[in-house]
Order: C-alpha cells, then structure tokens, then sequence
C-alpha cells in the first residue's frame, strides 16, 4: 500500500493500522471512513467508550495513544483472511510504558477489520480489561489517561 492509496483489502489495512497507529495517528486516521465505528467490547469494565461513532470521536479518542502509551510495540502477530476480502482477523502482542505511572503493558488483543470502499467503516478490538488495570494503576486511571468522560 503506498502512502496515498486506500488499502487494496482487510489485510492491507489490518497491517497499517498496526504500523500506524504506534507512529502517526493522522495518517492512521486516514484509513478510516468518515462515519466509520470503532468498538471496544471489554471496555466498559475500564470506564472508557465501548463504541465511538464517526471520525471525529475515533479522533478524539485515539489522539492521546502515542502520549499515553510510551514505545508501544506488536509481536506475534497473525493475520487471518477471510472469504470475504473486506474483513480480516488478526492478533497479537502489544507491549508498551503507561506514561502516567512508567509500568509495563502487556496486552494482548484481538481485532477485527471491516472495508467499504478502501476504508475502515468497522473496526472492533479486544483486549484484557485486568492488563490495563494493572498497568495504569487502576480502572478508573485508564478512562483518564484515555480522556474519556
């Protein structure tokens, strides 16, 4: 995928998602559609949205990820095709330093990856409410690093 073009398929934006997002999240959010829905289904336990609707909010959410966590980095990865060349599976590792109480985060997540038209129109990721606890110093530090209200 070049830097201009719109993923050719799932797999495609499930791989820059993952460079992206630890590096530059502008350029992240240009895989996604402007009424695009990004869903969190284990985090209501950590205080924070379970589903932001639309770019603006996606924005507002994910604009503090590179602030917040400090060198994040995925490994282990595995990507998953499916029949449908608009949707892809992945997993892996994410380790990272929470810069508001310097303790490691080791999360491992799951994410599904929906297209329409070469963007993100659905984006759903799971990870381990307990994880970001630990790490953060609490459920209720996590909802604040995140700014969520």
């Amino acid at each position: 995928m070049s830097n201009d073009s719109r993923p050719r398929n799932a797999l495609e934006a499930l791989d820059a998602h993952l460079h992206l997002i630890t590096r530059d999240i502008e350029r992240w959010l240009t895989l996604f559609a402007e009424d695009a829905v990004v869903e969190f289904p284990y985090a209501t336990g950590a205080k924070v949205p379970a589903r932001l609707v639309g770019k603006a909010a996606i924005r507002d959410y994910f604009s503090r990820t590179p602030d917040v966590f400090k060198d994040l980095r995925f490994r282990d990865v595995r990507r998953y095709a499916t029949t449908d060349p608009d949707l892809a599976i992945g997993e892996a590792h994410g380790s990272a330093t929470i810069a508001t109480t310097s303790l490691p985060y080791e999360q491992d997540y799951v994410f599904f990856v929906h297209l329409r038209d070469g963007a993100i129109i659905r984006y759903r990721e799971y990870w381990n409410v307990a994880a970001a606890n630990e790490s953060f110093g609490g459920l209720s530090q996590v909802a604040s690093a995140m700014g969520a209200k």
